[in-house]
């Protein structure tokens, strides 16, 4: 993460971008995740918290776009049950 901003986001804020891209149908680009969420954010905290996201594994960034790919437990308990392995 970007330490040297001086500027960290709030949980709301890293909320918000998470529920911005579960439910987007598209992987949006930079610019559209910034046009779809609810409140602006600063382009540092955006991309510090994009940052976080990929590191703890809940997203990809494409070269087509930022994908959600993080599945909750009781999702990949399912997929284990009905026998795909992991």
């Amino acid at each position: 993460m970007d330490r040297t901003t001086g500027h960290w986001p709030t949980l709301n804020t890293v909320l918000m971008v998470e529920d911005a891209l579960r439910k987007a149908d598209e992987p949006p680009t930079l610019a559209e995740l910034k046009r779809i969420l609810p409140r602006k954010t600063m382009h540092s905290t955006l991309l510090t918290i994009l940052d976080y996201l990929q590191q703890s594994g809940k997203i990809l960034i494409t070269t087509k776009g930022i994908v959600w790919v993080f599945a909750p437990r009781k999702e990949i308990e399912a997929l284990k049950r009905r026998g795909l392995t992991l």
